[in-house]
């Protein structure tokens, strides 16, 4: 079940992981790619905008989508 979560910030990233462990894994990995390649873009424009604060809060974003993401590649 893809279940899709609008990231901006570090407790909306947790939220998401949160929400999409009640899926199965498949899912969870799929959500968690296609989270990280969203902040991945986001990052970008922010970065071509100047806005360091807004691109440095969604490479924290990344972060805890990828720990997760690792977590379950175990």
């Amino acid at each position: 079940m893809v279940r899709w979560m609008k990231i901006d910030n570090e407790i909306q990233a947790q939220e998401a992981i949160d929400l999409w462990r009640q899926d199965p894994l498949r899912a969870q990995l799929s959500n968690l790619q296609k989270g990280i390649e969203s902040l991945e873009l986001g990052q970008m424009y922010y970065e071509q905008k100047d806005n360091t604060q807004g691109g440095e809060r969604l490479g924290r974003c990344i972060q805890i989508l990828v720990a997760r993401k690792a977590e379950l590649d175990k």
